[in-house]
């Protein structure tokens, strides 16, 4: 018995004109993306002359006294760890309290559901920057002007409502009978959620992580606007301080921006698997 071949895709046979202008606009926007991370890379190990007399040639990356200046004369170290400090524990946060409400809007039924949602939704259609006078007000109420924590709580308001909404309609997707199941059994209505549905619920969360990783990573205006002492600064806030008004070290600054990019570069790679499996969960049924 041979086996059944597989029949051709419809849209783009593999050698039709469709494929082949399909993959040149793939490659041409893959190139377009990593030009600018490949030039940052090569520049990282050159001096500001060599950077401005061959700007697109090979460097010698034996070269690393850019790395060695900036990681050892600057308080970038001390920037470094106060980025990861405010995104690690913003990311925490976000997914602990995203997951939990999500999990109570997606899977109970009970007055105020579909309110409480659209809420959320709201959040996603007003940027905090627009309050920042009253949040600065409320924020020196408290006493948490220059503090990590104040940042870290800004950071999780800002990332609930599309944590909430993406974790919404992918746990609205999960069939009820794995719960009817698991309460036959006996299991606890926490127990469900940690043991059945959040290991199902790995790629979106994997999604809302990177998604919010990424802007409160790089952010420079809310550190601009709420910390004034050095050494609680981000790394964007503080790589600002090695351009000088008249002077810069092109070679020490684009270090730093390596330094600064290679971190999330390495959580997309790790968890790329997870994120393709997020951004296509409900695709197929």
């Amino acid at each position: 018995m041979t086996a059944k071949a597989q029949s051709p895709d419809p849209l783009f046979p593999r050698s039709s004109p469709g494929s082949l202008i399909a993959a040149a606009l793939l490659v041409g926007n893959s190139v377009l993306m990593l030009y600018p991370i490949v030039i940052m890379v090569f520049s990282a190990f050159k001096t500001t002359g060599e950077i401005f007399d061959a700007p697109f040639s090979v460097p010698d990356f034996t070269y690393v006294a850019n790395f060695t200046r900036i990681w050892g004369e600057t308080s970038l170290p001390g920037y470094f760890i106060n980025s990861v400090i405010i995104t690690g524990s913003s990311i925490a946060l976000i997914l602990l309290l995203g997951t939990m409400g999500a999990y109570a809007l997606a899977r109970y039924e009970f007055p105020g559901n579909s309110a409480i949602f659209m809420f959320f939704l709201a959040g996603l259609m007003l940027p905090l920057k627009l309050a920042v006078i009253p949040l600065f007000l409320q924020m020196r109420d408290f006493g948490l002007l220059d503090t990590r924590f104040g940042l870290i709580l800004i950071y999780t308001a800002m990332g609930l409502p599309s944590t909430i909404f993406i974790m919404t309609g992918f746990l609205r997707t999960l069939p009820t009978e794995l719960e009817e199941a698991a309460r036959i059994d006996g299991a606890s209505e926490p127990r469900i959620m940690l043991s059945i549905m959040l290991p199902l619920s790995v790629p979106p969360m994997v999604i809302s992580a990177i998604q919010n990783a990424v802007p409160t990573w790089n952010d420079f205006f809310f550190p601009l606007v709420f910390i004034q002492t050095d050494v609680r600064k981000t790394l964007p806030q503080g790589l600002s301080v090695f351009m000088g008004e008249y002077t810069t070290d092109w070679g020490m600054l684009f270090a730093g921006l390596t330094i600064a990019a290679l971190p999330l570069t390495i959580i997309y790679i790790v968890m790329s698997r997870q994120f393709i499996r997020g951004m296509t969960a409900g695709a197929v049924k």
